[in-house]
């Protein structure tokens, strides 16, 4: 959730004409990555779970990539994307840990 807060106060500086491309997707993949996780613990069922992890999973991945692009548009620095991506990669590390937890659980 900490990251989605970060994301949401770094793309206020976006420019307008960014509005609905680069500002509007980077949200997206940021608020997919808890959502995925609590819709996959709702599910109650272990193989549910592990899929919408994974998919919370390549939604930090994809935000990664957007962030990457709006360095390289200039968007943001070099700086701004190295503060978030170690806010960011921790996130890619609880993610993976829950994923290993759930496979070796002995759940429906």
């Amino acid at each position: 959730m900490q990251l989605v807060k970060e994301i949401y106060l770094l793309v206020k500086s976006y420019p307008k004409e960014e509005l609905y491309a680069l500002t509007s997707q980077t949200k997206r993949a940021v608020t997919s990555v808890p959502c995925n996780i609590a819709e996959g613990v709702g599910r109650n069922y272990k193989k549910d779970t592990i899929q919408f992890l994974h998919i919370a999973r390549g939604s930090l991945y994809e935000l990664e990539t957007l962030l990457n692009i709006a360095v390289m548009l200039e968007v943001i620095a070099e700086k701004q994307f190295l503060e978030i991506s170690v806010l960011s990669d921790e996130c890619m590390k609880i993610l993976n840990g829950l994923i290993s937890y759930f496979e070796k659980q002995k759940l429906k």
